[in-house]
């Protein structure tokens, strides 16, 4: 393959530990009616990403390119595209799980998947937002209803989805409570938080009470527990789509409601994350960026569970 026609690509053969990233070339995709090719400048490296690098998750087995978040320049358009045209600086999420493949120099995106770049950031904060804010705002605004002066709950506040809920939670005018180790308190506070739980030295169900909205990032007995510490008819709201009956049992007992749900990609919603970002009232903190050669190491770093904000990847 000559390399006019190619792209390099972050690949895998098999399933398994960072290791079996490997950067290839592949052929650049063309893009079909509704369809738009972008040139990516920044993908962000999510959870998702190394789940799926181990376990193959809901897409099976490799051979597959990872990454769901990206910002770029459109190259090039298919049939019936009116929205964007080549050049256009562009940012989104690939549609969940299975139009994944954003850790490569070029990749294709249904048009609805995407919206025009805001000017007021680079394209490493753009390719930072997506994922984490879609499934933010769509936990918050659209399943948990959250209205100003509520009082809102969100596991693992410093990570990727949990900062960016913080500042969305604190847009939408509620009470923001925050777990986190110590050492991200302070981090915690300037994007927002009104309180703040370490969560090695303090059980939150003992400590908070009178929740109407419940981020849970975390899954599992985090996930059961939770409900505990809301108000009657409050809710709690899972990123974990999967898990036992208990979730949803101990809810109707309780008299409180359960939700799981995946993100979904959204350009409305997206737009709404725009107007945000143009208010300056919601911005990633990026721990660090990689080269997209790097995207090996930045599964590891990620993978240790102990970083603020993203990772993102960054292609020349």
């Amino acid at each position: 393959m000559s390399t006019e026609h190619t792209m390099r690509a972050i690949s895998q053969n098999v399933l398994g530990g960072p290791e079996v990233l490997e950067e290839v070339r592949l052929e650049r995709p063309a893009p079909g009616p509704n369809q738009v090719l972008v040139r990516v400048r920044a993908a962000g490296v999510n959870p998702t990403d190394w789940k799926h690098r181990a376990t193959g998750g809901f897409l099976g087995d490799p051979p597959f390119v990872l990454g769901w978040d990206v910002s770029g320049v459109v190259e090039a358009t298919g049939i019936g595209v009116a929205a964007f045209r080549p050049g256009d600086e562009v940012f989104g999420m690939l549609p969940y799980p299975y139009g994944h493949g954003s850790h490569a120099e070029y990749v294709i995106a249904p048009v609805r998947a995407l919206t025009h770049k805001p000017s007021v950031i680079d394209h490493t904060q753009a390719g930072a937002l997506p994922l984490v804010s879609l499934t933010a705002w769509q936990a918050l605004v659209e399943h948990a209803e959250l209205r100003p002066g509520q009082r809102v709950l969100i596991h693992a506040a410093a990570g990727g989805v949990g900062h960016a809920a913080v500042q969305i939670a604190k847009a939408r005018g509620a009470y923001v409570i925050g777990t986190a180790s110590a050492g991200k308190h302070g981090f915690l506070r300037e994007i927002g938080a009104d309180e703040v739980i370490d969560y090695r030295e303090t059980d939150f169900a003992e400590a908070v009470k009178d929740v109407d909205v419940v981020l849970d990032t975390l899954g599992g007995e985090t996930a059961v527990r939770s409900l505990r510490v809301l108000r009657p008819r409050g809710v709690v709201v899972s990123i974990i789509p999967v898990g036992s009956d208990e979730f949803p049992q101990e809810a109707e007992r309780l008299g409180v409601r359960a939700v799981r749900m995946l993100v979904d990609a959204d350009r409305a919603d997206l737009r709404s994350l725009v107007e945000l970002i143009e208010q300056g009232r919601l911005r990633a903190t990026i721990e660090r960026t990689f080269p997209l050669s790097a995207a090996a190491e930045a599964h590891a770093l990620g993978e240790k569970g102990r970083t603020t904000g993203k990772l993102v990847l960054t292609v020349d």
